[in-house]
């Protein structure tokens, strides 16, 4: 049996490449060892069976976001039950079109950004990227969020008006938004800056109570027909 070495050396002398580009195949998830996918360049083998992908290529990890529909009845990423923890490989939507290669690495350091109160449910964004954290955190208030509310109640002729227009919210008054109503019970806002319970209190101040909300969409980055609890990457390129 041969002495425990770094699995670098090992793909560099198995592909005949540099230590800098086997710890790029090893960190791209195109390295396996006794068949299982290993990402750390770090560990030790010594007579472990070697594969790099035929398909393996040399380039950079790109930090990765992640796009999560929150279920309803979870904390988004505190308490006893985390919506964060929904997050996993098992979960990822089988619909995901992004073409990002899943890797382990994804699930590290993960930032919830944009949460949800417990009781909502829809998009909710977590992520590695420094780039996106800096605008979903800096611009927050700039970006538009938009809902889909079921209410219970009767409304009154003035009520889109109302709502779009001259409430208040925690002693302060709101800026305009765009109400409409998706059908008989369901009201879309689209609203930028919006705070815990505020949506529950503007349709409590015409008459209606809320019985469910849901975010469909963040910017320009929609909420699409993933069900709940399950996620997909956000696509290179795109922005919120």
């Amino acid at each position: 049996m041969s002495d425990p070495v770094r699995l670098a050396r090992r793909v560099a002398e198995l592909a005949r490449c540099s230590r800098a580009e086997a710890e790029q195949y090893v960190q791209g998830g195109w390295v396996k060892v006794d068949g299982r996918v290993v990402e750390e360049p770090q560990l030790m083998v010594t007579g472990e069976a070697i594969e790099i992908d035929h398909a393996a290529r040399l380039q950079a990890n790109e930090p990765a976001t992640i796009l999560l529909h929150k279920p309803a009845g979870l904390d988004a990423c505190e308490g006893a039950s985390p919506a964060t923890a929904l997050v996993s490989p098992a979960t990822r939507w089988d619909g995901d079109a992004s073409g990002v290669r899943l890797l382990q690495q994804h699930f590290q350091r993960l930032v919830p950004l944009f949460p949800l109160e417990r009781e909502a449910s829809g998009l909710m964004v977590m992520s590695q990227d420094g780039r996106v954290r800096r605008r979903l955190t800096e611009d927050a208030d700039g970006i538009e969020q938009e809902f889909v509310v079921e209410v219970a109640g009767t409304p009154g002729v003035w009520t889109l008006g109302q709502l779009s227009r001259g409430l208040r919210f925690q002693d302060r008054p709101l800026p305009p938004c765009k109400v409409s109503w998706q059908n008989e019970t369901r009201l879309r806002f689209a609203i930028k800056a919006v705070r815990d319970g505020q949506l529950r209190d503007m349709c409590a101040q015409v008459g209606l109570a809320v019985v469910s909300i849901r975010r469909i969409r963040i910017g320009r980055i929609p909420l699409a027909k993933m069900p709940a609890g399950s996620w997909r990457y956000l696509p290179v390129g795109e922005r919120f």
